[in-house]
């Protein structure tokens, strides 16, 4: 997993290694990989190195340090640099001098909108991972102006480190060059943020904060059969979702759970004759207490938030097997509470909240700092919350954190999230722990709906039929 680190961690980290290395070496590290990744960024952007212009941002603190020593590195590979100085009397003393040693050029605010205009690159050296809130007029007058790519020094300024939170006027970066290690920010501002590159500099760092599941990870977790295994050893997944006049959820959710892995998928409701229609493979009863064993529910799209939706939800978590409840199953919780009596503490439950069944559960908004948000409602609930958006966060009950970054924003649409309500019912079912099953199946519910998109609109049922070649693709990569 890719470990990720808050701003606190990773100034405690710097302050370690700022004691044992000789005074600017880190800085040097630093700057010197930024100036890699630039003349990376330029070849790509370009066609070349030399010759071609690059325009700084330097602000007060290190980040400009960082800008200015590699625009001295990139000065010695016959780039042109213009610093542009927001505080001139504030800016980084040795990096400023080294910059003109190399041949390069340092000029106040006034002056930059006309190198503004000609440069190849902006590099965003604005704030670093102290800073907090929006960008100050003077530097949004200036980003404002700028129509070539930027990179960005450790991440976006303007945009919160530790949120991802975007509350006025912010960089939005082509790449950003980080240093030491993974920000929050990377992983919850990815369209701020842009494609993210790494820079060790070598600090020591450890139990990350968050996590991202890379795909060795879901690889190596993904259950797949063996020899001896059979369609009830690979587990039996229940789906209690739509209704006869909304069948479409039941079809999503079952269908997803088939494309997933579930050794078996027993499908309870109303809309047992469609389902067993478009998936004749599914064992379809018309309720929930004739549907047979189960090793795993999932719970709620489409069932309605009256007396026999409520009924359907104590039913099920009464049943002593992992739940996954979405959709109108979140409703039914924070409207009636007491059906969780039904449940068995110890019993591993995942709820699945978009931001406005987030706020009925907890009688308010996630707000901006969605890590926290999540956190409190799993410790309320003793429950896996995965809570949805453009970037999904899964906190479990115990403090752990995964953060999901999508592969654009295909996932909305219409039954989006009926079809991942069926992947993590088939992973519970699989008896997977419930934190790494939620995570693993929003990042193929994520990198199902690239596949079906292909860079255009799709639907849910396009979604559910990508399933199987995002696991493919996957273990592809592992084989």
């Amino acid at each position: 997993m890719q470990g990720i680190w808050t701003t606190e961690r990773i100034r405690e980290a710097e302050g370690r290694a700022f004691a044992v290395t000789p005074d600017g070496e880190l800085m040097r590290r630093a700057s010197f990989g930024l100036s890699v990744q630039l003349a990376d960024f330029l070849e790509d952007h370009t066609g070349g190195v030399s010759g071609r212009r690059v325009v700084l941002l330097v602000g007060s603190g290190d980040n400009g340090g960082d800008a200015l020593w590699a625009g001295a590195f990139l000065r010695r590979r016959g780039v042109a640099v213009t610093a542009i100085l927001l505080q001139p009397e504030r800016a980084h003393a040795k990096g400023l001098a080294a910059l003109k040693r190399a041949g390069g050029r340092a000029v106040p605010a006034v002056d930059g909108p006309q190198w503004i205009a000609r440069a190849d690159v902006v590099v965003d050296g604005i704030v670093g991972i102290s800073g907090r809130g929006p960008l100050r007029p003077e530097a949004a007058r200036l980003v404002e102006l700028v129509e070539a790519p930027i990179v960005a020094v450790d991440l976006p300024s303007g945009v919160d480190p530790d949120t991802g939170a975007v509350d006025g006027p912010a960089v939005r970066a082509a790449r950003t060059v980080t240093f030491g290690a993974l920000k929050p920010v990377h992983a919850l501002a990815p369209s701020w943020c842009g494609e993210v590159a790494l820079v060790d500099i070598g600090l020591e760092l450890d139990d990350p904060d968050l996590r991202r599941l890379d795909v060795v990870d879901v690889a190596a977790a993904w259950p797949v059969p063996g020899p001896e295994d059979d369609k009830y050893s690979q587990g039996v997944v229940g789906i209690a979702a739509g209704s006869a006049t909304y069948p479409g959820a039941a079809v999503l959710a079952a269908g997803s759970a088939v494309r997933a892995t579930a050794g078996m998928v027993r499908y309870a409701g109303h809309a047992a004759d469609v389902v067993r229609g478009q998936w004749p493979e599914i064992i379809a009863t018309g309720t929930v207490a004739d549907a047979g064993r189960v090793q795993a529910w999932a719970v709620g799209p489409g069932i309605g938030t009256g007396a026999e939706g409520r009924d359907v939800l104590r039913y099920v978590l009464g049943r002593g097997v992992p739940v996954c409840a979405d959709a109108d199953a979140t409703t039914i919780i924070a409207k009636s509470p007491d059906v969780l009596d039904a449940r068995d503490p110890d019993t591993p439950l995942v709820l699945t909240p978009h931001a406005g069944e987030y706020e009925r559960l907890m009688g308010r908004a996630p707000g901006p700092d969605r890590v926290t948000a999540a956190r409190e409602a799993a410790k309320k609930y003793n429950a896996v919350v995965l809570l949805k958006g453009h970037v999904t966060v899964i906190a479990a009950p115990d403090g752990r954190v995964a953060v999901n970054t999508p592969r654009g924003a295909w996932l909305a649409t219409a039954g989006s999230g009926d079809v991942l309500s069926g992947l993590v019912g088939a992973l519970l079912a699989a008896r997977l722990d419930p934190w790494l099953a939620a995570a693993m199946a929003a990042h193929v519910h994520s990198l199902a709906g690239a596949i079906a998109a292909q860079n255009a609109p799709t639907s849910a049922s396009g979604l559910v039929h990508a399933i199987p070649e995002a696991i493919r693709s996957i273990r592809s990569l592992t084989s």
